[in-house]
């Protein structure tokens, strides 16, 4: 069975033959033996002719049925015409929800050139929405790269944070759930755990009825609900807007994930904490992790905010999964890391040689682990903590310059490592006698990452299904 824009192709190409012959519709279906209404619908694509017909339209207008069948338009303004068709059947423009504009003789082929180029442009706009793994990966290492300058530090938000605690009423220990139920109310906001939000979405804030959802797997407890609320309360303390472009998306995450942080490990509490481990010689991301009850992430990540701004201490951060590659990173200390020639460094293979993989090769896994690595821009002194989810292995990295390894818990270890990366000698190019052993005798195929098949939906927030969430909120209003 032939498609529809065939069947439009067929259709103008016997339209173009018969007005060549000076045939009306009635007179050419006289020939043929059908009735000129049956042409009129085969001629507007409407129907598919039988082989006998199409053979009898060809010997009446002096053509052959190969000619007929030609994928080509016969002239310019069937050309326009069916490129016209074919842009309003795209998904594209379907999406809209806008009327396709219908075509009649009397309109000018200058008019359809105007809705062409309409057309031209929303496809080059959806095709450069399309790329946005190269467009997020360039927005996401001007944001790291621009946080780097400021010490990954943002004091306008650590005082918000504390502002809001106060008014709370938190003033010591870990931040409790009730706490964080009396800073929503205080913004208006109710907490409502749901079991049907939308997939794409962490929470759901109805500015509408003051509610905010939050998915019920995170209760009784754990640093997940608290985060997820305080992120969702942040979008509005910080005045968000629906974000423009992916830079802006990434910094607005960027900002409710601090502004959570800051929360769950308020400033003026941490800093005190830190400068007393870093006192005693004792600092160590699993006695910050406990004493504010977050996890080991949460406490790595927020180092990279005080270290640096309070104690002086440059330092990196690295989550790596089981296959080595880098899927948060962080550092001021110029430890090589890898990147791509956009200057991304997440996604890239970290050396073998590194702690955050390492580490992986521990049998203990319920105790951070300590190195010294040799690289060519200095000694590096790391803790590393493995861990375990649903996607597989992976390590949460923090590691310091050798001199400001003095601070920290673990730096006897012996454990001792040299990378020369990014020399490709150094781990990532087998050695000699396997490869004369195995060179053309062995394929391996490689697994694909299935967010190479997964793009972000576009709508008024990047990643997040604006469908399954007003479907979601027409339930529960």
């Amino acid at each position: 069975m032939a498609t529809a824009l065939q069947l439009s192709t067929l259709g103008h190409r016997i339209r173009h033959h018969r007005l060549a012959h000076g045939y009306t519709l009635d007179e050419l279906g006289a020939v043929v033996g059908v009735a000129g209404s049956q042409l009129s619908l085969i001629e507007n694509g409407k129907r598919e002719p039988k082989l006998s017909l199409l053979q009898a339209i060809a010997v009446a207008t002096g053509t052959d049925v190969s000619d007929l069948l030609s994928a080509e338009p016969p002239n310019r303004r069937a050309a326009l015409e069916l490129e016209l068709e074919r842009a309003q059947h795209s998904p594209v423009f379907r999406r809209l929800g806008v009327p396709p504009v219908k075509v009649t003789k009397t309109m000018t082929d200058e008019t359809i050139e105007g809705v062409l180029a309409l057309h031209r442009e929303l496809q080059r706009r959806e095709r450069e929405a399309i790329a946005t793994p190269e467009e997020a990966r360039r927005a996401n290492t001007e944001l790291r790269l621009r946080m780097r300058e400021q010490g990954n530090y943002l004091p306008e938000i650590e005082k918000l944070a504390e502002k809001q605690l106060k008014a709370a009423g938190h003033s010591s220990g870990a931040l409790t759930h009730r706490t964080v139920s009396i800073m929503a109310e205080q913004l208006g906001f109710e907490l409502i755990y749901a079991g049907d939000l939308p997939h794409s979405a962490r929470s759901v804030t109805d500015l509408e009825n003051g509610r905010i959802y939050l998915p019920p797997a995170s209760i009784p407890g754990g640093h997940g609900l608290r985060s997820m609320a305080l992120q969702a309360m942040a979008h509005r303390l910080l005045g968000h807007t629906p974000p423009t472009d992916y830079a802006d998306f990434l910094q607005q995450r960027l900002e409710i994930n601090y502004y959570a942080a800051c929360c769950l490990m308020p400033e003026t509490a941490s800093v005190a904490f830190l400068a007393q481990a870093k006192k005693d010689r004792n600092l160590a991301v699993e006695d910050f992790r406990d004493a504010f009850g977050v996890t080991h992430e949460a406490a790595g990540m927020r180092l990279t905010n005080l270290m640096t701004e309070h104690l002086g201490i440059r330092l990196h951060f690295l989550r790596v999964d089981g296959s080595g590659a880098i899927s948060r990173v962080y550092e001021n200390d110029d430890l090589p890391l890898p990147m791509d020639v956009t200057g991304s460094v997440e996604g890239q293979m970290v050396c073998r040689r590194f702690a955050a993989r390492s580490a992986f090769a521990e049998q203990n896994r319920t105790t951070e682990h300590y190195q010294y690595t040799d690289t060519p821009s200095g000694t590096f002194w790391c803790s590393s903590q493995t861990g375990t989810t649903s996607a597989g292995e992976f390590s949460i990295t923090v590691g310091v310059p050798f001199d400001d390894a003095r601070w920290f818990r673990g730096r006897e270890t012996q454990k001792r490592a040299t990378s020369t990366c990014p020399d490709e000698a150094c781990c990532r190019r087998p050695d000699a006698d396997l490869t004369r052993r195995w060179e053309g005798k062995a394929w391996p195929s490689a697994r694909v990452h299935m967010q190479m098949f997964s793009p972000l939906p576009r709508g008024m927030f990047p990643g997040v299904d604006d469908g399954e969430v007003y479907a979601f909120l027409d339930r529960h209003a």
